[in-house]
């Protein structure tokens, strides 16, 4: 239902060819079609969501390198792509986990009927035991990081399993699906560090506080079918205020990185390549059309860019501090 890089929009969604399953995609092209509904059902047909459950990983890896001249000329390399790889299979047990109970919900809206559970291409034993798979590939990716990452990770777990029931006791889920999703900046940083410090807790901070802005814009797209269903958001609890809860949250953002970035030490790259993705931020704010689902999905997916302009901003702060 609400879980990030999936489409559905409002009760028109009965028209014709208005499924979020896109048919013909490289899943069907490529992929056996015994393992295509499994594809799906781990959305790798659609990455936005690995994406922000992958930057905040980096976020953390990069702020701790970045602050310390002392650790290395470069980052980490096979840490970033432990952090990919786990990013992509943990997103898709979310995804599992969210499509699993949320099974009925989604079977009564048209937009939802085709995904694999609710469609019958998936069993609901199939799921279980896909999502057992996906946990047994994501512990093994965790627990190659150094111990401390292993234990903090570990911790996310609960708020994993819990997001999804979120949506049904209050009208903020995006809250929990901050703590999650963001769980990365803290197994990010310690995995460089060995343990926790301010800068990290701030940047957690920060993730969330973008979260809400992202998901909220997310959650208008879903808006009319919720209010049938019965499902809480942001959105709703928004409305007509959105535009300036979005400021509100992406100021945040914004500072809450900047103080981050202060207090590891970074130089004047780092805030200057922020300046460039506050201006993303802003231009989201600024031009998105809440009752425009398609305008909302782009304007969510636009936030691949921030992610990647936080990444180069950090990288410019750690490679001026070497020169």
């Amino acid at each position: 239902m609400m879980a990030p890089g999936d489409t559905r929009t409002g009760p028109d969604a009965a028209a014709p060819g208005r499924s979020d399953i896109r048919a013909g995609d490289w899943v069907d092209r490529l992929l056996p079609a015994a393992l295509a509904p499994y594809a799906r059902l781990a959305r790798l047909d659609r990455p936005i969501g690995t994406w922000l459950l992958l930057f905040p990983c980096w976020w953390g890896m990069l702020l701790a390198w970045a602050g310390d001249p002392a650790r290395g000329a470069a980052p980490d390399l096979r840490l970033a792509v432990l952090f990919a790889l786990g990013a992509t299979v943990m997103r898709g047990a979310g995804c599992t986990i969210n499509d699993i109970v949320d099974r009925d919900f989604d079977g009564r809206v048209a937009r939802t009927a085709s995904r694999p559970i609710p469609s019958g291409a998936v069993t609901l034993r199939g799921a279980f035991a896909f999502l057992g798979l996906q946990l047994l590939l994501g512990a093994l990716v965790l627990f190659a990081l150094p111990t401390v990452a292993v234990w903090i990770g570990l911790a996310s777990l609960p708020l994993v399993v819990a997001y999804p029931f979120m949506k049904r006791i209050t009208y903020w889920p995006q809250v929990f699906l901050g703590l999650a999703f963001n769980w990365g900046a803290l197994v990010g940083w310690a995995a460089v560090t060995g343990g926790l410090a301010a800068p990290a807790l701030v940047l957690y901070a920060a993730g969330i506080a973008w979260t809400l802005g992202y998901d909220t814009i997310y959650a208008h797209q879903d808006k009319d079918d919720d209010v049938l269903i019965g499902v809480k958001s942001t959105a709703l609890l928004f409305g007509s205020r959105t535009r300036a809860w979005l400021a509100g949250f992406y100021v945040a953002t914004v500072l809450l990185l900047a103080a981050a970035g202060w207090l590891a030490g970074l130089t004047w790259p780092f805030h200057a390549g922020l300046s460039v993705g506050a201006a993303q931020l802003a231009w989201q704010v600024r031009a998105v059309r809440i009752d425009a689902p398609a305008d909302c999905l782009a304007k969510f997916k636009s936030n691949r860019w921030f992610g990647w302009l936080v990444v180069a901003a950090l990288l410019a702060a750690g490679l001026s501090g070497r020169g």
